[in-house]
């Protein structure tokens, strides 16, 4: 592997730094914006009523987000579960609540409500997001089997290089430099040259030599 020169170990350990903290909030823009039109196109076959009360339920667990307010925020959440436990609000409802868990250092309801999504989600992207989620959370309690086990479930290719991105830093975290690196190349390869999630992952292969 080659080595590094102060500058370039300097950059990747504030990057690494950087995706610690931000990471998981990024995949959760992901969730909240992937397949909005779907949401609100399936909504419009509803009652108008409900799917205004829908909306209205939604929009104050969103103003419950931003005051990152764990409480609140997941009885707002809980209450569009419980009432509206079959729409495409739901599973948005649950991933806003896991992200502001995972922040406040509430790993377990974080996992409960991700696993819903999951299981219950109709949209295939929103339980690929909340894989991922939960994938990088198990990643920090080093759960690695099952970190693996989550981001080698069959996915579709828009998710390809999230997914062996993810699987990189698992194998990382293991040790396993030779392994991380090709799932790190995967990931690059798989990612749009023009995104800037693109860079984020060269600079990850840069750490462990590039391509080989």
């Amino acid at each position: 592997m080659a080595a590094l020169d102060s500058q370039e170990q300097e950059q990747v350990d504030a990057f690494k730094a950087w995706w610690k903290k931000n990471g998981n909030f990024l995949l959760l823009i992901l969730a909240v914006i992937f397949g909005g039109y779907a949401a609100m196109h399936g909504w419009q076959s509803h009652k108008a009523n409900q799917a205004m009360e829908a909306a209205t339920m939604f929009a104050e667990l969103e103003k419950q987000v931003d005051s990152r307010d764990p409480k609140r925020v997941n009885d707002a959440a809980a209450a569009v579960l419980d009432k509206y436990g079959s729409s495409a609000y739901a599973p948005r409802a649950s991933l806003l609540a896991a992200q502001v868990n995972i922040m406040s250092k509430d790993a377990a309801r974080a996992k409960t409500q991700l696993q819903w999504v999951i299981e219950h989600a109709g949209e295939e992207g929103l339980k690929n997001v909340a894989r991922l989620n939960l994938a990088s959370v198990l990643l920090d309690e080093k759960n690695y089997a099952d970190a693996l086990e989550l981001l080698n479930a069959p996915h579709p290719d828009s998710f390809a290089g999230l997914y062996a991105d993810l699987k990189g830093d698992v194998l990382s975290a293991q040790g396993k430099a030779e392994e991380a690196r090709a799932a790190y190349q995967q990931g690059l390869d798989k990612t749009d040259a023009k995104s800037p999630y693109h860079n984020l992952i060269q600079m990850k292969l840069d750490a462990y030599g590039g391509k080989k």
